[in-house]
């Protein structure tokens, strides 16, 4: 058989016949004086074999290595990795369409947010924040869009453990009564101090009431407010005034615990 033949009793092309020849997975078959490739059956079988291998989801190299013991010693060892690979990848895909599932049940009761996807406890906080700005006159504050895309990135990139603590802390925090209208009245707050000197009595009084909101949890364990990477980040965001309200009022709230 020439290689177009061989290819197309296998099942494959003539490009991938070269490329296994290349690799050494199957041997070059004599040439006929003319100098066209002679396969023969054994050539197919074995073709056949590397088809079925890499169907199964093993790498080249690993076709390589199982090929390379005839007895085939090395096959339950090289399947019943696949098999658990196959098995790791089947739950991530399960956990994919289930957070998959979350989403568009957001997207259907319009709960998904610019700053989306995120996870449903914080989707479930965006929501109570919508209603509290739709409650109140006037555009919402550029300050409440600015707290929750930085939610929304703790949500992405915070362990599990401090995603909990924190949205719990959040949650007890919301639920205070007026929670919520007093926080957009801070949020009111900072957005008036966006072009104002930090030595601004105004940043003193914000402080206050952002200390006043702020739940004990949102600190850092050790009582002390959280410092460096991305609270330096979030802060070098904030106009001069602002960064001054944010580090006074966690030291105040510092102090009201200790």
């Amino acid at each position: 058989m020439r290689i177009g033949e061989i290819a197309a009793l296998v099942g494959v092309t003539a490009r991938a016949v070269r490329h296994y020849h290349h690799l050494g997975l199957l041997p070059e078959p004599v040439r006929r004086a003319n100098g066209y490739r002679d396969y023969t059956v054994r050539d197919a079988v074995l073709l056949a074999r590397i088809r079925r291998l890499t169907e199964l989801g093993l790498g080249l190299h690993e076709v390589r290595d199982v090929l390379a013991d005839d007895a085939g010693r090395d096959l339950v060892e090289v399947l019943e990795e696949l098999d658990e690979d196959l098995a790791r990848q089947e739950a991530l895909l399960r956990e994919r369409r289930a957070r998959l599932a979350e989403l568009l049940e957001q997207a259907r009761e319009g709960r998904l947010t610019a700053e989306g996807p995120v996870s449903p406890r914080l989707a479930e906080l965006f929501g109570e924040m919508a209603r509290a700005s739709a409650r109140r006159p006037g555009p919402e504050p550029a300050m409440a869009a600015r707290d929750r895309e930085l939610l929304a990135l703790l949500d992405t990139v915070a362990p599990d453990a401090e995603q909990e603590r924190l949205m719990g802390a959040m949650r007890r925090m919301t639920e205070a009564p007026g929670a919520m209208e007093r926080a957009y009245a801070v949020y009111e707050r900072l957005d008036a101090l966006v072009d104002a000197d930090p030595a601004d009595a105004r940043v003193e009084e914000a402080a206050q009431e952002l200390a006043a909101l702020l739940p004990r949890e949102v600190l850092e364990q050790g009582g002390r407010p959280p410092e460096g990477g991305l609270m330096d980040t979030c802060l070098a965001d904030f106009s001069p005034a602002q960064a001054a309200v944010v580090t006074r009022a966690l030291g105040l709230a510092v102090e009201r615990v200790r």
